[in-house]
């Protein structure tokens, strides 16, 4: 037992390292040394946990996935039961991850741009955008979209189009407009359509 609590609080220093050198330089940016020198691992360890830079990558991106998904269901779960707040109050995770990262962008627009096609790195991307787009599509539909899937996808690219532009303007304000965006998408997918008498 203390074998496998040894090796896990390794592992996450070692994916700790990964995910701050990643995440300020890309993944381009960063060698396999680098990680090892910053975790403070010897390079047989790091090795031993992942077998390859392709390896650390997706390691990375998934638990990035799943703390960020977490933040996103936390902000839209504070807004209360309305699924149609939900949908807005999520984008309020996107100026808690500036205050935390500093605006270094989204991880996984970097890592799809970096990642070759047929690297588990770029799977890793994909795989946690397939996940947010179901849970933003079982959202929309639960707060009355008529298209929910179309819902999601405007969502969605406000979600990437503000963590990028965040990056690229340095300035929080585009999470505000991002937000507004998304309450007057929530309104229109969701409004009752009138028919004619």
């Amino acid at each position: 037992m203390a074998t496998r609590v040894r090796k896990t609080n390794t592992e996450q220093r070692i994916l700790d390292s990964a995910a701050a050198l990643f995440h300020r330089h890309g993944l381009r940016g960063v060698g396999v040394d680098q990680v090892i020198a910053h975790s403070g691992v010897a390079k047989s360890t790091l090795y031993a946990h992942f077998r390859t830079k392709d390896d650390l990558i997706a390691a990375y991106l998934r638990r990035t996935d799943e703390l960020w998904m977490g933040r996103l269901r936390e902000a839209a779960d504070a807004t209360g039961s309305d699924p149609a707040e939900q949908l807005v109050g999520l984008f309020d995770a996107l100026p808690a991850s500036f205050d935390r990262h500093g605006f270094f962008g989204c991880p996984f627009v970097s890592a799809a741009v970096e990642a070759e096609l047929d690297s588990k790195a770029h799977a890793a991307t994909v795989a946690h955008t397939r996940r947010r787009q179901e849970w933003l599509t079982g959202l929309a539909g639960a707060a009355g979209a008529a298209q929910p899937a179309a819902l999601a996808a405007h969502l969605g690219l406000l979600i990437d189009g503000a963590l990028a532009s965040g990056r690229l303007l340095q300035d929080r304000a585009v999470v505000d407009a991002a937000r507004t965006s998304a309450r007057a998408a929530v309104l229109a997918h969701t409004a009752p359509t009138t028919t004619a008498a």
